[in-house]
Order: C-alpha cells, then sequence, then structure tokens
C-alpha cells in the first residue's frame, strides 16, 4: 500500500448546512465552531449551518467558513488516527493544512484566515476583476490566449483539460472568447469579484506578509506539500510562501502528479465536498480519492482507506 496524502479544499466549495451533521455527532467538531466564534467575533456556526448563501459565498466570510470546517473534520480524523503522510492544500486549503500538521494552532490559522479574507474582498473592491474556467484546450494554448489578452493570466491548474484564468475583466472575457474561438469544450465565467492569484491581489498580499512576519511557524507533521511552490516547505519559508501565494497561480495539477511521482496512491479530502476529488480522478485514474465531510461519508472514507481498495466513490 502507498502513501496517503490529506488534501484541504479552498474557496468555492462551501455550501449552506456544511457541519452541521458532523457537529451535531461529534464533539470535537462542536468545539471548534464554539472557538471560532470567539476568535473572528461572529457566529461561524450559524453562517454555515443555516446560511444564508449569499453571505456565505462572500470572500471574508466564505473563507473562514471553510478553514473552520475543514479543521473539525482534521479533528475527527485526528480522534480515530489519520494523519496521512503529507498535507495538501488548494489556496486556501493550505492554511487548513498547516493547522492540521501542526504548523500553527487552530486560533492562530483562523485569525490569519480571517485576516486573508478581508485583505483579499479589499484589494478586489479596489482592483475588480473576474474569473473563468476555460475546460478542454491545453495549457499551453491557455498560456498564449492569456499572454495575447493584457491584464489576464492563468492561475488555477486544476487537472488535464482545466485551467481557470484571471484578471481584469474585459481582459479575461477576451481571452474567453478567444479561448472558445480556439475550440474550447467548455468556458465558464466564475461567481467571483476579484482577480484572486493575480498582481491585482498586490495589497492584499502586502497586508499579509506584513501580518505573516510575526508569525512563529512550527515544523509540519506530517509534511506540508505546496501547491504553489510544488515542493515539501519547511517552517522558515512558509511566512513568504502564504504572502506569496495570494498574487501566484495555484499548480494542482502538477503538485498532485509530484505526489503519486513520490508514491502517493490514496487522497483523502478533508473538508465539504468533492472538488478536489474530482480533479486528482482527472489527473491520475489510478489512486484513490476519497472525501470526509460528514459522519457517513467519514465512516466510509476509513473504510475504503484502511482496506487498501484502489476505487472511488
Amino acid at each position: 500500500m502507498g502513501k496517503l496524502a490529506l488534501v484541504f479544499p479552498g474557496q468555492g466549495s462551501q455550501t449552506v448546512g456544511m457541519g452541521a451533521e458532523l457537529s451535531a455527532a461529534f464533539a470535537a467538531a462542536a468545539s471548534l465552531y464554539r472557538r471560532a466564534a470567539g476568535v473572528v467575533g461572529w457566529d461561524v456556526a450559524d453562517l454555515s449551518f443555516r446560511g444564508p448563501e449569499e453571505r456565505l459565498s462572500q470572500t471574508e466570510f466564505a473563507q473562514v467558513a471553510l478553514y473552520v470546517n475543514s479543521a473539525a473534520v482534521a479533528a475527527v480524523l485526528a480522534e480515530r488516527g489519520v494523519s496521512g503522510d503529507a498535507v495538501l492544500g488548494h489556496s486556501l486549503g493550505e492554511y487548513s493544512a498547516l493547522a492540521a500538521a501542526g504548523v500553527i494552532s487552530f486560533e492562530e490559522g483562523l485569525e490569519l484566515v480571517s485576516r486573508r479574507g478581508s485583505a483579499m474582498a479589499a484589494a478586489a473592491a479596489r482592483r475588480p476583476g473576474s474569473m473563468a474556467a476555460v475546460l478542454g484546450l491545453a495549457d499551453e494554448e491557455v498560456e498564449r490566449i492569456c499572454a495575447e489578452s493584457g491584464a489576464v493570466w492563468p492561475v488555477n491548474y486544476n487537472c488535464p483539460g482545466q485551467l481557470v484564468i484571471s484578471g481584469e475583466a474585459g481582459a479575461v472575457q477576451q481571452a474567453m472568447d478567444k479561448a472558445r474561438e480556439a475550440g474550447a469544450r467548455k468556458v465558464v465565467k466564475l461567481p467571483v469579484s476579484g482577480a484572486f492569484h493575480t498582481p491585482l491581489m498586490q495589497s492584499a498580499a502586502e497586508e499579509m506578509e506584513q501580518r505573516l512576519a510575526g508569525v512563529k511557524f512550527s515544523a509540519a507533521t506530517p509534511g506540508f506539500f505546496s501547491s504553489i511552490s510544488c515542493r515539501n516547505e519547511p517552517a522558515d519559508g512558509m511566512a513568504g510562501l502564504l504572502a506569496g501565494q495570494i498574487v501566484s497561480p495555484v499548480r494542482w495539477r502538477q503538485a498532485v502528479e509530484a505526489l503519486v511521482a513520490g508514491g502517493f496512491d490514496r487522497f483523502l479530502e478533508v473538508g465539504n465536498g468533492k472538488v478536489l476529488c474530482g480533479l486528482i480522478r482527472r489527473i491520475d485514474k489510478g489512486v484513490t480519492a476519497v472525501n470526509a465531510s460528514g459522519p457517513k461519508s467519514l465512516d466510509k472514507a476509513m473504510e475504503i482507506l484502511s482496506e487498501g481498495n484502489l476505487k472511488n466513490e
């Protein structure tokens, strides 16, 4: 049996109701939701469990809610002795991964995520932008289109044939049109107001750089593999990595491929939804990718992973 990676979702995986069943079933999860309210000053549980969806989808709330949800699932997994051989997160999910690996405490990670979400929302208000998913073109073709379209960049290398672009609204629209002309199977504008992972987020990166400079990072256990740098990252480089990720592309496909090449054949998505599971299966059909979010999916994931079955749910 190969190695297990715990993977943590990013913004976009939030849904109203997430964490409700988990919190009702496990004291460890309920405790984190109570502690979260004391850190951020608003009821994370109420917004996560009951919505409204419009508020939950706003950057400054979505990032906090997803971080707490992943932490709650990770706490239940830890009670069951699951730690994995590495942790990997998608954008915001890097903070969840760091907390799960003991690099930062739950509270400090939550305060950082709250600051990050607010900083990114403010940057988006100052320099509005948009994002779109391009499906069915080679990465190189999308990169060429972006280079020809102005202030738009490839930012999320999600899986073969799926690359998210981000930038100024007009440039994104021009790139979307060119992608369709080039034969893209589908081009979808994403429901966001900011040009995440681009230079338009520079003010947020600078704000986080100042905040992160005062953080004491511990060694990761298990190891932390970055989806920005696509390598294992030590504690002493974490501040620069986390500040830089706001204006850097997420290389999810490349990170997963590197882990598979290093002997990882099982991936457990820790948190709401199955977005990362879907991407991982498209990257490599030979690995197991399962999710743990509520009590039922958690039990099923434990069953599959303990048996070492190379199948997906």
